[in-house]
């Protein structure tokens, strides 16, 4: 029985994604090609390894264990066709906090689903001009940032709605608002701010965090609102119509990538995969 690599790397993208869309999109090809090259699969090894849904897939209890066996297969695959001389691949990836938060995790594994075994991810998680100026000092490869001010470069991968994120129907008490905010030079603080001074409310700054994981972490124990999106925010309900403040736009997420080897471009397709399904879920 001879398996086939290419159909091996599409499982192993189809079971670390979840959904065989996302899988071609990766894979830069499109969901009929994936679905026969799994089928092939499963025939040449004579096992069910998918359960499959319109809207995703599932390992069964034979792809669970063929998953292991997967991945040690193109792992001895990319090292037996790379030399001493040539450097493994490494994708340097760049993200502003306000545009993942929450979902990074879901990013992270599907850029590194997409990288050949002995690939290496390397990431940087900053705020948006800070990222953006690395990727145009050429340290990252590619990067997703949170777009407020406008701008027609990048690759616009969707719109995340801004919200005021609390877990409290009233947590200033004397109608002056407690933020909860990245320091400066925060793109959304400062659009943030702008909005509260247009419409006259008073404010504080309640607590001034380093990422958004800390920012959600002081929401959560009542300290403050936090002017967050969706997908940062893991979706926390927008609190801002019922403490009457005002509403704030939504901004574009953006991605910029360069992509000078197949491995880069997979990884690339990967993650604007990854960063679509977290907006259209948004």
């Amino acid at each position: 029985m001879m398996l086939d690599l290419v159909s091996i790397r599409l499982f192993i993208l189809a079971a670390e994604l979840g959904n065989l869309t996302r899988a071609a999109e990766a894979a830069g090809t499109v969901q009929p090609v994936v679905s026969a090259r799994l089928r092939q699969l499963e025939d040449a090894v004579g096992r069910k390894l998918l359960d499959r849904t319109p809207r995703f897939v599932r390992l069964t209890p034979e792809g669970v264990t063929f998953l292991g066996k997967a991945r040690a297969l193109m792992a001895a695959h990319d090292d037996a066709t790379r030399f001493d001389a040539e450097p493994a691949t490494r994708f340097a990836l760049g993200a502003s906090d306000h545009a993942l938060g929450t979902g990074l995790e879901h990013v992270i594994r599907h850029v590194r689903a997409a990288l050949p075994g002995a690939g290496a991810l390397e990431l940087r998680i900053g705020m948006s001009q800070h990222v953006r100026a690395a990727f145009e000092r050429g340290e990252l490869d590619a990067v997703v940032v949170r777009r407020e001010a406008g701008g027609s470069d990048g690759e616009v991968l969707g719109k995340d709605p801004l919200g005021w994120r609390s877990i409290e129907a009233d947590p200033g008490g004397n109608g002056t608002v407690p933020l909860v905010m990245l320091g400066p030079p925060c793109g959304v603080r400062e659009m943030a701010i702008r909005q509260l001074d247009a419409a006259s409310r008073p404010w504080r700054e309640a607590f001034v965090g380093g990422s958004c994981a800390a920012l959600m972490a002081a929401v959560r124990a009542g300290l403050g609102v936090a002017p967050m999106g969706a997908v940062a925010s893991g979706r926390m309900p927008d609190m801002g119509p019922r403490l009457g403040l005002p509403a704030l736009p939504p901004s574009e997420i953006v991605m910029f990538a360069r992509t000078g080897t197949p491995a880069t471009a997979s990884a690339a397709r990967a993650l604007e995969a990854a960063v679509r399904t977290l907006l259209r879920s948004a």
